[in-house]
């Protein structure tokens, strides 16, 4: 079904009111500061939605509909115990609010205060690799799903010549990326994403609530039944022929969500824009609320389309999306495509509309966010550390774009030539291990460990580096090879962080002064340090709340605590029932159903409640990045270990 005149207009609509935050947001980028991390600006409502906009792209909701499609509602159960560990990583705080404290720009900028600047370049190479392999299919997926979702004939006659739509597809959409990166840096960046996060937020509740009126549950229910005995969609202890995307697979994000915190480097903007380390750990904590409406989109949604796709009451549609994806001969771009598909068909023209814009904006705001940060990274961790004299001011912002302009050339021709044989999480998973699988020893023991030593960072970085380059040659030689990228990650994670305790156990130890680095005691920055309760808190300390902690930023972490541990009750009373009695799938089915009514019925509070709190943070950072004095030498470079 071809897109209308009106559907169309709904996109140039909702575009239009991210070019409007580009041209409000290119006034203030004054400083390399300012291009690299909002001048240090941003609230902790502006990080949360901004940040979770860069690690939804429209690559990354077609990579989560591909792999629920397959998984069914099975990894939400096993993901209810992932939740405490998130909860325990943002209310401490785990790596983000020392980090912040470093006051570094960049993750590598870091790795020179804390170990060496030949470390720094090292890493930022690693990185730099990592980042463009992961990023390399980002305009391809984005690209075939707008065709395709939109119906777009695969070629078209220009001026005689025939010219495919794909490659012009994606140039459009690194265009309009690289306009705002351009524009206004990471100011933009955060201010346009915001935008984007917030009609995002909107447009899935919307699509959800749909698709409860389109698809009943009886028919999904006669729907999953028609799955093999254990590979269940519903049943979480009937999922053991489920491929992939199994316990394993989840299992093993639960250890990178430990071991590889800000160790991905693709939104690495975020990691220093807050205006102060708590705002950054308020910001992470709100995360939890963030992806409430997402998390349920991204699995039922999948679940909807399986439907479609197995129930004899949707065969007119079934028959076809199945028509156009036999016309497709790589089987990975079958998968990607089928729910899309299946969602161009069903869909009313305001709903089609607004989720091709979502796309779109997702797409945009994930390449600019991705290109800002491998752009950025390429100059300050690689170049910089190299010159004996530094940029001035005009060059430094000069040659940040331009590296950027090579980060958007080289994802350009690796999407058009590159062949997607994976799901793309694995692809995910075993190219960003390249850089994670080492890096997440080498930052966890560089901000927590005073005795970790340049050498064990060395090794483990490289040893992690090895084991993901391995698997890549491998994959790449044995299609059917037995492990799979998540199983290369864990692989990689292990022998790193082995590697890094032994060399600094038995290495030349010599302890390093933390205290000068995380601007702590004596060496404290006194406008970056607020505390509000001159009373010790005690006991809510062992919440992670501290001095610096208001009424509404306890509340906060109370109600983040009632609802995770909610969810974990209901987990372990599950369990055990499951182990004490054989479930029925119909017990199951129920459960979903209040599990979605319950989360639905959240998400409408929270969107509101981030726009109120956005609105504020985005005036409060017009403010701060209009009135506030620049320092043109805090620019990335590093001397004896300090900012220089």
């Amino acid at each position: 079904m071809d897109l209308s005149f009106y559907e169309w207009l709904i996109v140039a609509v909702v575009m239009s009111f991210s070019f409007y935050g580009v041209y409000l947001s290119k006034r203030h980028v004054k400083s390399v500061a300012d291009f690299l991390s909002a001048g240090r600006s941003a609230g902790r409502y502006m990080i949360t939605v901004s940040q979770g906009m860069t690690a939804i792209g429209a690559i990354t909701i077609v990579g989560q509909w591909e792999m629920n499609y397959v998984a069914g509602f099975v990894l939400r159960w096993w993901e209810f115990i992932m939740a405490v560990v998130l909860l325990i990583v943002t209310v401490t705080g785990w790596v983000i609010y020392r980090f912040r404290q470093t006051r570094a720009l960049t993750v590598a900028q870091f790795l020179e205060m804390r170990y060496s600047r030949n470390f720094r370049i090292y890493a930022g190479i690693l990185a730099f690799i990592s980042g463009l392999l992961n990023f390399g299919i980002f305009p391809a997926v984005s690209a075939r799903f707008i065709i395709y979702f939109c119906r777009l004939p695969l070629s078209f006659q220009f001026l005689g010549v025939e010219v495919s739509t794909f490659p012009v597809t994606m140039a459009l959409l690194l265009l309009v990326s690289l306009y705002f990166v351009f524009a206004g840096g990471q100011v933009a960046i955060i201010v346009t994403e915001f935008i984007q996060g917030v009609f995002l937020n909107i447009t899935f509740i919307a699509i959800l609530v749909f698709c409860l009126f389109f698809v009943n549950w009886d028919q999904i229910m006669q729907a999953v039944s028609t799955v093999p005995e254990n590979a269940s969609l519903i049943n979480p202890f009937k999922a053991s022929e489920v491929q992939d995307f199994n316990f394993w697979y989840f299992l093993i994000n639960v250890v990178g969500i430990i071991y590889g915190k800000m160790s991905w480097q693709g939104g690495q903007g975020y990691y220093s824009s807050a205006k102060s380390a708590h705002e950054a750990k308020m910001g992470e904590v709100l995360a939890n609320f963030r992806d409430i409406p997402r998390w349920l989109f991204y699995v039922f949604v999948p679940v909807v389309a399986f439907t479609i796709l197995h129930h004899v009451d949707f065969s007119n549609v079934a028959t076809v999306v199945e028509k156009t994806l036999s016309g497709i001969d790589n089987k990975a771009v079958q998968n990607q495509l089928r729910v899309p598909l299946v969602l161009s068909e069903i869909l009313p023209f305001y709903l089609r509309g607004a989720l091709l814009a979502v796309m779109i904006m997702a797409t945009v705001g994930t390449n600019s966010s991705y290109m800002h940060s491998w752009g950025s990274i390429f100059i300050q961790d690689v170049v910089m550390p190299f010159r004996k004299k530094k940029f001035s001011h005009e060059q430094h912002l000069r040659v940040l774009r331009y590296s950027i302009l090579g980060v958007c050339v080289f994802i350009f021709f690796f999407s058009l030539f590159f062949p997607m044989t994976d799901y793309i999480f694995l692809y995910f998973a075993i190219t960003a291990a390249i850089f994670v699988g080492g890096s997440g020893s080498v930052i966890i023991g560089g901000l927590y460990w005073k005795y970790g030593t340049t050498a064990a960072a060395w090794v483990s970085l490289t040893i992690g580096s090895a084991v993901a380059v391995s698997g890549i040659i491998l994959q790449q030689i044995y299609p059917d090879f037995p492990i799979n990228g998540q199983y290369f990650w864990a692989i990689s994670m292990g022998v790193s962080s082995l590697s890094y305790i032994l060399v600094s156990l038995f290495g030349n130890r010599q302890e390093f002064n933390m205290d000068k680095m995380l601007h702590r005691g004596i060496y404290a920055i006194k406008d970056e340090t607020v505390v509000v309760n001159e009373v010790p808190l005690k006991g809510l300390r062992m919440l992670g709340i501290g001095k610096e902690f208001t009424k509404g930023d306890k509340l906060i972490y109370i109600v983040s605590y009632v609802w995770t541990f909610a969810w974990v009750a209901v987990f372990i009373i599950g369990t055990i029932w499951n182990l004490l009695y054989d479930v029925p799938d119909s017990v199951w089915l129920a459960f979903w159903r209040k599990y979605v009514e319950i989360n639905l019925a959240a998400s409408f509070v929270i969107i509101i409640w981030f726009i109120l709190g956005g609105t504020v943070d985005f005036k409060d950072m017009m403010s701060r990045l209009k009135t506030m004095a620049r320092d043109y030498n805090d620019d990335g470079t590093v001397n004896n270990n300090n900012n220089e």
